[in-house]
């Protein structure tokens, strides 16, 4: 009995990304491409999802270090008693909101 392999498809692909550029960015990027063993167009769709998965994770992560972190994890672990203001807070919003 043959077997017969599953083959992933790829989602379709419809939209279409546009750039123009110089002759000395697309050559830099054609000898990059071809370093790679790539196709320009495969180089740059690779380069710019890189590029905004990084960009993203700058945005959407927070690095602590030193004693940022120290007082981080401490005001998490033992918060502070909410004061006159934040009770008052939290008054406004249960009016407003209710709950």
């Amino acid at each position: 009995m043959a077997r017969t392999a599953k083959v992933a498809r790829r989602p379709p692909k419809a939209d279409r990304l546009e750039a123009r550029v110089t002759p000395e960015q697309k050559q830099i990027i054609a000898r990059a491409a071809a370093l790679r063993g790539s196709s320009v167009t495969e180089f740059i769709i690779a380069s710019a999802q890189q590029a905004a998965a990084e960009t993203i994770k700058e945005f959407e992560v927070m690095t602590l270090r030193d004693e940022a972190r120290d007082a981080f994890v401490n005001a998490v672990l033992h918060p502070p008693a909410p004061n006159a203001a934040a009770r008052a807070a939290v008054r406004r919003y249960l009016k407003q909101f209710g709950r």
